[in-house]
């Protein structure tokens, strides 16, 4: 019996439940994680999670300026910079003597 003769798994290894799509969901979901963390770094922990806001808006608008832009990918970029910024800015003052007066 050859019934798939010719037709080996060899030509498409990857069945099509196993694999996800570039530009769908997992995208989206970086870029809305990455809005919560730039938000909620201008609250607590500014210095970790506006790096890991400029991240997730990164890989979530697929590690390149090219192309179309998701708004929450955005705005998680441009927040997480701002924040980092922020939080940098803080600790230098917070490091100087005075602590921040001048």
């Amino acid at each position: 019996m050859m019934a798939s003769f010719g037709q080996g798994t060899r030509k498409y290894p990857r069945s099509r439940g196993r694999t996800w799509s570039r530009t769908g969901p997992d995208r989206a979901q970086l870029g809305i994680i990455g809005a919560i963390c730039a938000v909620a770094g201008f609250f607590v922990l500014g210095m970790v999670l506006g790096p890991v806001a400029i991240a997730c808006g990164w890989l979530a608008m697929g590690r390149t300026w090219a192309g179309t832009r998701s708004v929450p990918a955005l705005i998680a970029l441009v927040l997480g910079a701002i924040d980092t910024l922020l939080a940098l800015v803080w600790l230098t003052g917070a490091m100087s003597p005075g602590y921040g007066m001048f």
